[in-house]
This record gives structure tokens, C-alpha cells and sequence, in this order.
């Protein structure tokens, strides 16, 4: 584990879901690929986007900005991701030792969850493996004006718990997104299982790079 040195007592620690509790099964690519087609084909896109440095967020978010999309549309737009998060998350399993960390900081720590996926599929995926009752609280993208790498959810969970200050926070997450989000809110980023050349890429400097989920004790 590499880590940077830490002063603050940290009271509080945001958890990503898929890939960081979850092994998620779901196909992020092909849900990219899918969104990206609809928004060409319909006119609001142009055929040409660098689809490496996207996400599906930064695509739809780049979709909306357009101003070029009636309800309709929208709604159209977002059936595809909710396809894909419905059929990934079927089959998901927890990540390594989740259930033994989470069982371990409940009640000495603020537990929260920030997702990109819907609050529905995220509250099912969590009460189908009996961790849901260790969040003080989910924040789905129901709850962000922007997903993920826009800071608006972790913002929520810092509207929530206002005695709590940014720096008294940890993220835990795997994509460069995470990252990006939590740095941009002031919360310190632990990379789990990481892409490190795609943080340095995207200007993600994580304080700490963990490989196993119980790693993160000694972050604390």
C-alpha cells in the first residue's frame, strides 16, 4: 500500500459501490457505447467524441449541456443505463472483506455510499447482500444535479453531516471519476484496485492506493 501522511482524525468515510463494494458485473462499456449511439443517432452528438476519455456520466452530461433535449428523449436516454444496471447487478458479489470492514467501523464512523447508479438499484443490490443497515446514507444519482466526476454527491453527504468538515472525510473508489468528484469536494481519495496511469491521466492524486478493501484500517 503506498500512502501520503494523514493529520486529520478521519470521522467519516464515502464509499463508490460498483467495483469498490461490489464486483460489479456490469457492462460499463457496452452501457457507454449504447448511450453514445442513441444520442448520434438522434442529432445531439457528434459522431466523433473521444469515447476513451468519456464515461457514460460525462457523455449524458455532455448530452444534456446541448440544451437540445426535450423530456422524451431523456427519458429515452436513461432506459439504457437502467437496462444495464438492472442485468450487472444480478449477478454481483461483494468485493473481498467488505462485510468484516463495514462490521468493523459501524457506529465509529459515518458510512455513506455515492453512486452513479440509480437509488433503486442501488438500495436492492445492498439489501440483497444484508450490508444496506451499515449506511448512514446512499446517495444515488436522483440526488445530483451532476454524476460523478461532478462533486454534487459527495456534496450531499457534506449537507447531511454539516459538523463533519471535508477534511475529516475519506472516498474510497476505482475509477478516475471517484477521484475527480472527492478531490473536487475537498474529501481525500483512497484508489482501490485502481488504474493509476488513468488517474495520473485524469489528474487524480490519490493519498493512498489499496488493494484489498481492509487495507483501509490503516488509513484511519
Amino acid at each position: 500500500m503506498q500512502v501520503q501522511h494523514r493529520s486529520n482524525r478521519v470521522k467519516g468515510i464515502i464509499f463508490d459501490m460498483d467495483n469498490t463494494i461490489l464486483k460489479s458485473s456490469i457492462d460499463f462499456q457496452g452501457m457507454k457505447e449504447e448511450t453514445y449511439r442513441l444520442l448520434v443517432k438522434r442529432g445531439i452528438l457528434p459522431n466523433h467524441l473521444p469515447l476513451a476519455v468519456h464515461t457514460t456520466a460525462t457523455i449524458i452530461k455532455t448530452a444534456i449541456e446541448t440544451k437540445l433535449m426535450n423530456q422524451q428523449l431523456i427519458d429515452e436516454m436513461w432506459e439504457i443505463p437502467k437496462r444495464f444496471e438492472t442485468a450487472g447487478m444480478e449477478f454481483a458479489e461483494l468485493e473481498a472483506g467488505v462485510t468484516e470492514l463495514l462490521s468493523e467501523l459501524q457506529g465509529q464512523y459515518y458510512l455513506a455510499i455515492v453512486t452513479n447508479n440509480s437509488i433503486a438499484a442501488a438500495v436492492a443490490a445492498l439489501r440483497g447482500h444484508h450490508i444496506f443497515d451499515y449506511f448512514n446514507i446512499v446517495i444515488g444519482r436522483e440526488y445530483m444535479n451532476g454524476m460523478k466526476p461532478s462533486p454534487d454527491g459527495f456534496h450531499a453527504v457534506l449537507d447531511s453531516y454539516e459538523h463533519v468538515p471535508a477534511r475529516e472525510w475519506l472516498s474510497v473508489g476505482d475509477a478516475w471519476i471517484d477521484g475527480a468528484a472527492s478531490e473536487a469536494a475537498g474529501i481525500p481519495f483512497v484508489a482501490y484496485n485502481a488504474d493509476t496511469e488513468k488517474m495520473a491521466q485524469m489528474g487524480v492524486r490519490p493519498i493512498a492506493h489499496i488493494h484489498d478493501i481492509r487495507e483501509l484500517r490503516q488509513l484511519l
